[in-house]
């Protein structure tokens, strides 16, 4: 079995969170949540699931540099870009095409587009 990442893009300039969500449509919050629930039910029933979260949006960063003689803290992401990851999933499938079917699942849920990585294999 290989570890999948899936991930969720967001808009840098939008930096939605669980506050701004109560911004949308009460309706479509309510659809969405539901898609969603749905999706980690299954993705739990099959035994795939390993984690799962959402993340802060990236003005939220702090950048820790311990590389130098100097230990520097900078309240910023590490790199500036339009989209940056706002939620993930870690799921253990037996192969990318599995992935690629939970992806396809996920994003109908959130009516978003996802990333699916393989984790790397620990050396031998």
């Amino acid at each position: 079995m290989t570890q999948y990442f899936l991930t969720m893009p967001h808009d840098t300039a939008d930096e939605p969170t669980m506050e701004s969500m109560q911004e949308m449509d009460p309706a479509e919050l309510e659809a969405m949540i539901a898609a969603v629930d749905g999706f980690n039910t299954a993705l739990n029933e099959s035994g795939s699931f390993v984690t799962a979260g959402g993340l802060q949006p990236p003005s939220t960063a702090i950048t820790v540099d311990a590389t130098g003689d100097e230990v520097k803290r900078v309240a910023a992401p590490f790199v500036d870009a339009t989209e940056y990851v706002g939620g993930f999933w870690i799921i253990d499938v037996a192969d990318e095409e599995t992935a690629l079917g939970w992806a396809e699942r996920a994003s109908a849920a959130l009516q978003s587009r996802i990333e699916v990585r393989a984790l790397q294999e620990a050396p031998e």
